[in-house]
């Protein structure tokens, strides 16, 4: 049995490498660009700590400080790892695409580049709607909240690591078509148990939003509600890639309505 598992364990150890390679080589190029990385980040945050002195005509603005020796440092390494996973995405998918691939049939094994551009590019899109409209609704109701009578002061550390959770969180959300279509092409699921686990998926949904997201209801209905959009998506997808057979559908229908009858 090992002989047999031993030629993926190898092609495995091959794509993982190459992936570690390239986040490595990522890795220092963002660092000498963490900086600027770092000033996209805090950005956001910045401009909430500016409307704490607007709203409040006696409290001080905010700050953002560190209370950790060489906390610049390993802020600027959290930065750059950051970075590095988003840079690096493409070349991960490449390899998770070619250890899957020789299970693949000759049509399916063409839809490399698709993955990899499509992959890339609903994490971009995930990462780009937490930026742009979670954060600054969040931020502005969790930093300027209670402001009136305290001046925050805000933890670089500790809000690196917020910002990548809910940037990660968002944009790996963003990747469930993506999953969906890979998933339908194996033929691991179709169209109708997706619609089957579509109540259950909203639960899990709301689960997944509350843990990744500020606990506050406007941010977490700011994930929940798109990943419930992307779930309908997916089913479309789905349903084109791998539809569920439609006499053993109509026998399962009927056989629910007898039961309700019964």
């Amino acid at each position: 049995m090992f002989e047999d598992l031993k030629p993926h364990l190898i092609e495995l150890r091959k794509r993982l490498g190459i992936s570690v390679g390239s986040l490595i080589v990522m890795f220092f190029v963002m660092f000498y660009f963490h900086e600027p990385i770092l000033n996209w980040i805090v950005e956001p945050l910045n401009i909430a700590l500016q409307e704490v002195g607007k709203k409040s005509v006696h409290a001080a603005d905010g700050m953002v400080t560190t209370n950790q020796v060489g906390g610049a440092f390993f802020v600027a390494l959290k930065v750059s790892f950051f970075a590095a996973i988003i840079g690096a995405l493409p070349i991960i998918l490449a390899q998770i695409w070619m250890f899957v691939a020789p299970g693949l049939y000759a049509n399916e094994k063409k839809m490399l580049i698709p993955f990899i551009v499509g992959g890339s590019g609903m994490f971009f899109v995930g990462v780009a709607f937490a930026y742009y409209i979670v954060t600054p609704f969040g931020f502005d109701f969790l930093i300027t909240f209670g402001s009136f009578k305290f001046t925050p002061l805000i933890n670089i550390e500790d809000y690196v690591g917020f910002f990548t959770k809910i940037m990660f969180g968002f944009g790996l959300a963003f990747e469930l078509p993506i999953f969906a279509y890979f998933l339908a092409l194996l033929g691991l699921v179709d169209d109708r148990q997706m619609k089957d686990f579509f109540k259950y998926a909203i639960v899990l949904i709301f689960i997944v939003a509350a843990f990744l997201t500020p606990p506050d209801v406007l941010t977490q209905l700011l994930m929940a509600i798109p990943l419930i959009i992307l779930y309908g998506v997916s089913i479309i997808i789905v349903r084109f890639v791998n539809p569920a057979d439609d006499e053993e559908e109509e026998a399962e229908e009927d056989e629910e309505e007898r039961l309700e009858k019964a």
